[in-house]
């Protein structure tokens, strides 16, 4: 069955009593101040002359290095009272006094020992005239000094001491020219905690062992302050204290999301006194809180999921309770209680021949039905086995070529070529110097007009998923692959392309991932690599995923994948026991489950139903696809329907020279796919298209397999594809089954004023 066409604990150093007055010194040293953070060869100077009822402020750029300057952006504040109305020379942009300038396309290069005149920044300005302050220029000062450090922090006292650990609090440090972004706890000279804040809990130390810690700050540009006075704090020695507090008591659920759950319990008492509470996830420790609150979250759940809890208390001698008794939390679901999730593919490709943009998804109405919108698809580097981009090389076009997308993707598409006014979602035209256009700069575009949508980028599809096999065989290759893509597309790091890309142009337009493996331990396209070990290595690498992700930290990313609906493909590379401990959801094929492609490879000869909800008792072959088939597959595997949602077909699938049979050309002889709506997609056109191409069809609707087909006469052509009938059948068997919903393959395929969406939408509320 085919899917689509394109596609460190550290160990504590035991240190004697008497070494202590040694270590003193070595601690000493510390307060001595890293060196700040060299000036760089670029200087600005800044002029300023009157000129009737204003004034204009000038920026001249210098290099003063032996190299040229690519580029440069500068940045600085306004007097007070004065306001900018015009720019020239740079890209500026204004937030209250604080002013950004970037570079114009013809004046970012400053050659050594040059400036940017006679093309430097200006700006026009009202108000009393005078110099701008906290000039920089690349971060740099713009008079070229070295940046001023933050001075030394307060002393750090200890607020709480254990055998293992010791908490610490200080007085912030004063910053120098830049904010202060973290603090390093130092013992003697090794740094053992890193803190945003003014405190931090030192671990891993050695019961019964005195240690000397010193803290220094950062700030934002990296200068690194001078050490603080020094504190030493000897840890606690068990020997004092065999007795364990009590257990915690009453502990419950306080509140849930999709990824979190809130616990609290009643306090321990201990002979001496409790140091901590400690929550574990099932036999895993989740979450340490300290002894002054018996409440936690416990965050980085999959959603729709169950989990059972218990709480340990600990006192200062690291003596650990009887657990307490057992607390049992199942997280939310992606869409929220009562809510159905819809989402939709976006296609790469449909700007082309389909002239299908990310403004459509406007027009159309989707964008506000839609939850998720699925940019479709990206490709792995083929020697590297990392995320591809930007490279623009286009797919043999053979769908039997094991070479057809080995290498291929478009950067053009993604985020090189400006889309004109008519092509964008807010009528403004890409500037063809911008670092972002193209699709990517759409949906920034889109997402910031529908603030509740999602975007994931989704990696594979039937052309592209040759090396996931090889991308996921080690953990080495794995951790690899993943922190490439999250560094191309989360981060949004995208390879300089034809002017556009650079470090985080892409940054905030993908909400997560979706893998679209076809298929993990079975084949798939031509030349797919793929074998028994794909089962197990997909589990570690949408576990790999799923730790990478939440590790970048604020709010959920998420990750999904499309599996199919084929029972055998399932057992071959599906773990369903495991896997959805990293997914949020799965999009379950729902469609494709007959059909002939354009080289009348699959199945030319006989028709056959592509998306029905149900088996159709006439069905001559010997396996049965249908939605409902593939729906139990997951649910007898135990997967909570929650995280299921069902794809429905915005295309139909079509064959020639069919007879009549007696049943308007369902499940007879064929002569093969029908001409598609491209020439090199026979035997596939889009829901619009078909109907547009078709007026005369007559359409039958099949209520005992629920399956919607067109036949236009006996030898004519037989079609078989959804529409608001059908779609409205599946919407109540997607809900009465308590599924979490539906997806679409693909958003080109409907009207413009969409009407199969607005169908799957209002089927779902």
């Amino acid at each position: 069955m085919f899917h689509r066409r394109r596609p460190p604990n550290r160990t504590g150093v035991r240190i004697a009593a008497l070494l202590t007055a040694l270590l003193l010194p070595l601690a000493a040293l510390t307060a001595l101040a890293a060196p700040a953070r060299a000036a760089g060869t670029l200087t600005a100077t800044f002029t300023s002359q009157s000129n009737g009822s204003g004034w204009t402020g000038k920026y001249v750029v210098r290099n003063d290095g032996t190299a040229a300057s690519d580029g440069w952006t500068l940045e600085f504040d306004l007097p007070p009272g004065v306001s900018v109305s015009g720019h020239l020379y740079g890209e500026a942009t204004v937030s209250g006094r604080h002013v950004t300038v970037e570079n114009a396309y013809y004046n970012g290069r400053v050659p050594a020992g040059g400036t940017t005149e006679p093309y430097s920044y200006q700006f026009s300005a009202t108000g009393p005239v005078g110099t701008p302050t906290g000039c920089t220029v690349n971060g740099d000062k713009c008079d070229g000094t070295p940046d001023v450090p933050p001075a030394a922090p307060g002393a750090p006292e200890a607020t709480a001491v254990t055998a293992h650990t010791v908490a610490l609090t200080w007085a912030a440090a004063r910053p120098g020219d830049h904010p202060v972004t973290s603090y390093e706890v130092l013992e003697g000279t090794e740094t053992v905690a890193t803190t945003s804040g003014t405190s931090a809990t030192v671990t891993g130390l050695t019961p019964a062992t005195s240690y000397t810690f010193t803290v220094r700050a950062t700030d934002k540009r990296g200068n690194v302050g001078p050490a603080s006075e020094p504190l030493t704090v000897e840890t606690v020695d068990p020997a004092t204290d065999p007795t364990p507090p009590t257990a915690p008591g009453n502990p419950r659920a306080t509140g849930r999301t999709a990824t979190t759950v809130g616990l609290a319990w009643d306090r321990s008492t201990d002979n001496v006194a409790v140091a901590a509470y400690d929550v574990y996830r099932g036999d895993t420790l989740a979450k340490t809180v300290g002894a002054d609150t018996t409440t936690a979250t416990v965050d980085g759940l999959s959603p729709a999921t169950a989990y059972t809890f218990t709480v340990r208390a600990r006192d200062t001698a690291d003596n650990s309770s009887a657990p307490s008794a057992a607390v049992r939390a199942t997280t939310d679901d992606v869409a929220g209680e009562g809510k159905q999730l819809k989402v939709g593919y976006f296609v790469q490709w449909g700007i082309y021949g389909r002239q299908y943009f990310v403004k459509n998804l406007d027009t159309s109405g989707a964008a506000k039905q839609l939850d998720v919108v699925n940019y479709a698809f990206e490709n792995l580097d083929p020697t590297s086995l990392t995320c591809q981009a930007g490279v623009t090389k286009g797919t043999s076009g053979n769908p039997q070529d094991p070479d057809e997308g080995t290498g291929a993707g478009d950067a053009d598409a993604d985020y090189a070529r400006p889309m004109s006014a008519a092509q964008s979602v807010d009528g403004v035209a890409d500037d063809g110097w911008g670092k972002l256009r193209g699709n990517l700069n759409q949906l920034k575009k889109l997402k910031a007009k529908y603030p509740h949508l999602k975007v994931v980028v989704s990696l594979g599809g039937w052309t592209y998923s040759k090396f996931f096999s090889d991308a996921a065989a080690t953990p080495e290759s794995r951790k690899k692959f993943v922190e490439s893509c999250i560094d191309v597309w989360i981060k949004g790091n995208l390879p300089v392309y034809n002017g556009a890309g650079g470090p985080g142009t892409a940054a905030g337009i993908f909400d997560g991932i979706d893998i679209d493996w076809e298929w993990p331990g079975s084949e798939g396209h031509p030349g797919n690599h793929y074998g028994a070990q794909d089962k197990d290595n997909l589990t570690a690498l949408l576990a790999e995923f799923r730790t990478r992700l939440d590790a970048l930290g604020g709010e959920h990313r998420l990750l999904t994948a499309f599996t199919p609906a084929d029972p055998a493909k399932i057992e071959a590379g599906w773990d369903l026991t495991r896997i959805f401990d990293s997914l949020d959801y799965a999009n379950v094929q729902g469609y494709d489950f007959h059909g002939s492609g354009s080289d009348n490879s699959w199945e030319p000869d006989r028709t056959g139903h592509a998306s029905n909800l149900h088996t159709d008792a006439e069905d001559p072959y010997p396996f049965h696809f249908s939605v409902e088939n593939a729906i139990q597959t997951y649910l007898d595997a135990g997967v909570n329907p929650r995280k299921l949602t069902v794809g429905f077909p915005f295309y139909g699938r079509g064959w020639q020279g069919v007879g009549e049979g007696g049943a308007a050309g369902e499940w007879q002889d064929a002569g093969g796919a029908a001409p598609g709506q491209f020439p090199a997609e026979a035997g596939v056109r889009g829901y619009s298209n078909l109907i547009g191409s078709y007026p005369s069809m007559t359409v039958h609707h099949d209520e005992e397999s629920v399956s919607t087909f067109g036949y236009t006469g006996p030898g004519g052509q037989w079609w078989s594809f959804d529409d608001t009938w059908s779609i409205g059948k599946k919407t109540d068997w997607v809900k009465s089954k308590g599924l979490l919903g539906g997806f679409v393959w693909e958003m080109s395929g409907d009207t413009a004023d969409g009407r199969l969406m607005t169908a799957l939408d209002d089927g779902l509320e």
